[in-house]
C-alpha cells in the first residue's frame, strides 16, 4: 500500500471511530432516574429551602393544624421543570430501545406542563384531574424529539388527560405527614383514546403541599399510538411506562 493510500485508509478509521463515538456521546443511556417518593421529597424540600432560605418540615406541624381537607391543585408557582434533576411537576413515559452497534438504552420524555388537582373529603380522595400539554414533551435525545410528536399526533392530540373513576381511602397517617401508598383507579386518555388504568402512587405531605408521585405501565397501541423509528434504532417496546411527580398546593 503506498503511503498516500495508508494516510487515506488512517483518516477513514478515525472519522468511523469519531462518528461512533458521536452517536455513543449522544445515544448513551444516561435517563433520568424513575421516579420516586424519596427523590420527589428530596427534591421539592431542596428547591424550598434554596428559595426561602429557612428550613422544611415532613408535614407533621402544617397537617396537623389544618388537616388534608379541601382542594388541592398542582403547584405551578415552586419548583422547577429541568429534565435530570425537576425539582417542580412532571409527567413523562419510559420505553426500552435496541440501538445498532450500542444495545439497550432507556428513551425518556418529560414535560411541565402539567394542571389540574384533586379534592379531599375527610381521609377520602373523591376527585382528581389532571391535564398533560404533550406537545412540550422534550426527550434525553433531542433527535428524538420530533418522532415522539409525530407519533401522538399532537397537532390533533395536544393534551393527554387522567380522571379518577373510583374514590381513594387514605391510610391511616397520612394527614400526619406519614407517606401512603395507594392505587388510583381511572380514565387516561392519549392520542384521543380513553382506556380504564390502576396507577400506582406515592404521596407524602411535607409542609403546606402534598407530594406524590405515580407510574403505570401502558402498550401504546392500544392507544393508537405508532412508537417512532429511525435507522440506528432497531426496535422500540410498544409498552412503556407512564410516570409522575406531583407537587400540590391548597387551591
Amino acid at each position: 500500500m503506498s503511503s498516500k493510500l495508508k494516510v487515506i485508509a488512517v483518516v477513514v478509521v478515525l472519522l468511523v471511530a469519531a462518528g461512533a463515538g458521536g452517536v455513543w456521546w449522544y445515544l448513551r443511556d444516561d435517563a433520568p432516574e424513575e421516579v420516586s417518593l424519596d427523590s420527589a421529597l428530596e427534591s421539592a424540600n431542596g428547591d424550598e429551602e434554596a428559595g426561602d432560605g429557612g428550613t422544611t418540615t415532613t408535614g407533621e406541624d402544617d397537617a396537623a393544624g389544618e388537616g388534608i381537607e379541601g382542594s388541592w391543585v398542582v403547584d405551578t408557582e415552586s419548583g422547577g421543570f429541568d429534565f435530570d434533576t425537576a425539582t417542580g411537576s412532571f409527567v413523562g413515559f419510559r420505553i426500552q430501545e435496541e440501538l445498532s452497534s450500542i444495545g439497550s438504552t432507556t428513551a425518556v420524555g418529560r414535560t411541565g406542563d402539567i394542571t389540574g388537582g384533586i379534592v379531599i373529603d375527610g381521609t377520602t380522595v373523591t376527585e382528581a384531574g389532571f391535564e398533560v400539554d404533550v406537545t412540550t414533551i422534550a426527550t434525553n435525545e433531542s433527535r428524538r424529539d420530533d418522532k415522539v410528536q409525530q407519533a401522538l399526533e399532537t397537532g390533533t392530540f395536544p393534551t393527554a388527560t387522567f380522571e379518577l373513576t373510583e374514590p381513594i381511602e387514605l391510610p391511616a397517617g397520612a394527614a400526619d405527614g406519614a407517606p401512603v401508598s395507594v392505587t388510583a383507579v381511572g380514565d387516561l386518555t392519549i392520542h384521543g383514546v380513553t382506556k380504564p388504568v390502576e396507577m400506582a402512587m406515592d404521596a407524602q405531605v411535607s409542609g403546606d403541599r402534598i407530594v406524590l408521585v405515580g407510574s403505570v405501565d401502558v402498550t401504546f397501541s392500544d392507544f393508537g399510538v405508532q412508537v417512532p423509528s429511525a435507522p440506528v434504532v432497531l426496535s422500540v417496546d410498544d409498552h412503556g411506562t407512564l410516570e409522575l411527580q406531583l407537587l400540590l398546593v391548597r387551591a
